[in-house]
């Protein structure tokens, strides 16, 4: 191959190079001007149910927060979180998501009155459950 031939190749790769990427450089012509749908997909959103085991206990009676974690791998902790005034506070009480995604975590309230409890990790919350302490 003689020098102005190698050089003419080498300038048309590095043209197509700057141009479209190594891609554009060894396409074939009818594939440089037909663009690819490129779809995205987004990860599916994290969730977490919960469902209190009783609505009425006396003061420091232990009942369950039970439910299903899914999009949140196995072994992430999560925790109880009542709601105190305007503010949710996280309680001492958390519980891992099993392999299947399903938890559940002991809980005692000595709060009287409507207590309003959540699950969450991150951000991601469950939906509030309310118990009654008595």
């Amino acid at each position: 191959m003689n020098r102005a031939l190698r050089y003419a190749t080498v300038g048309v790769i590095a043209v197509s190079l700057l141009a479209g990427g190594s891609a554009a450089a060894f396409a074939a012509p009818q594939d440089l001007h037909s663009p690819k749908q490129v779809v995205a997909s987004a990860p599916a959103a994290a969730t977490l149910t919960a469902k209190a085991s009783a609505t009425t206990v006396k003061a420091w009676e232990q009942f369950r927060i039970t439910g299903v974690a899914k999009g949140i791998k196995a072994g992430t902790k999560l925790t109880v979180q009542q709601k105190q005034g305007t503010k949710w506070v996280s309680l001492p009480a958390q519980t891992p998501v099993n392999s299947s995604g399903a938890y559940s975590v002991r809980v005692k309230l000595g709060i009287k009155g409507v207590n309003q409890l959540r699950m969450a990790t991150g951000s991601t919350l469950s939906p509030v459950v309310t118990v009654t302490v008595r």
